[in-house]
This record gives C-alpha cells, sequence and structure tokens, in this order.
C-alpha cells in the first residue's frame, strides 16, 4: 500500500480478513473518486486559463469590436479603447489592469500552476487505483477459497 505516506505502513493484505478488505475496497474507492474529480476540476480550470490566454492573444487594434462579459452568460458589444489597459479577473472577483503581454504572461503562469499540480496528483490517483485493484482481487481469491473449503449446502460467513 501507500508506505511513503508520513505515518503511513506497508500491510500484508492476504492477511486481512475479508470484512477488512472490504472496508479498504471501499476508502480506495472514495478516494480514487475524490482524485478523480480533483484532476476532473483542475482540467477545467486550465481550459478556461487556456481560453482566457487565446482571447488576449486575439485581441485587435484599439478601436476594433469586441463583446464585454457582464456575467458568464451575457455580452454587450463594445470597442477596444487600449490593449495596454485590460481588465483581467485574477479569481475570486478581484480584477487588475495589465496590458496585453502582462495578461498573456499571467494566463500561461496559471496553465503552468494547473498542470504542474495534475502532474503531481496523477501518480497518487494511479497508486491508489491500482491498490484498489490488489484488494479487489485478493479479497475474490479469499472469497473463491472461502467457497471452496466449504462443503455444498452448509452455511457461509459470505452469504
Amino acid at each position: 500500500m501507500a508506505a511513503h505516506e508520513p505515518g503511513a505502513k506497508q500491510i500484508d493484505v492476504t492477511t486481512l480478513p475479508i470484512p477488512h478488505l472490504n472496508h479498504l475496497s471501499q476508502q480506495l474507492e472514495q478516494e480514487v473518486d475524490f482524485l478523480t474529480n480533483s484532476i476532473n476540476q483542475l482540467k477545467v480550470a486550465q481550459g478556461k486559463f487556456a481560453e482566457s490566454e487565446e482571447s488576449v492573444s486575439h485581441l485587435g487594434s484599439p478601436g476594433s469590436d469586441i463583446l464585454v462579459p457582464l456575467t458568464a452568460s451575457m455580452y454587450v458589444p463594445g470597442k477596444l479603447s487600449d490593449e495596454n489597459d485590460l481588465l483581467i479577473d485574477i479569481g475570486t472577483g478581484y480584477f487588475v489592469s495589465m496590458s496585453k503581454e502582462k495578461a498573456q504572461d499571467f494566463f500561461k503562469r496559471k496553465i503552468d500552476y494547473v498542470t504542474k499540480n495534475i502532474e503531481k496528483v496523477q501518480p497518487v490517483l494511479q497508486d491508489k487505483y491500482r491498490s484498489k485493484q490488489v484488494i479487489t482481487e485478493v479479497m475474490q481469491a479469499k472469497i473463491q477459497a472461502q467457497l471452496a473449503s466449504n462443503p455444498p449446502g452448509a452455511k457461509t460467513a459470505v452469504q
């Protein structure tokens, strides 16, 4: 298992009883779901930053027509007054005035930051998934062995 985590110790899962294996499998399933959702949210954020960077890079010259966002789904027509004075949403409702080049750099740094976080979470997700597979295989083997050791028609703890 994840013995490289602080305070974690390695356990031979073949020595654990079936109920403990089942509990461990459920816990790992929750962790896999959480990490999968986290990666998906990071990818959504990465996509939004990439869209923003692309939008800034394709701004026209001063005087060109643009659509100004009022809400996430409502835009009004406008004209670009100065490409060196853009109002950029830096998160949690804060906006900063910056030049086109600084805005592009800001979005590229955000994309890099999110990409690095995805790269950190991905191996952890893969380890948890592999651990869950091992637990499931051991649990299935124990159940098969228990069923094979009991005579037909006898009551088993699995039922």
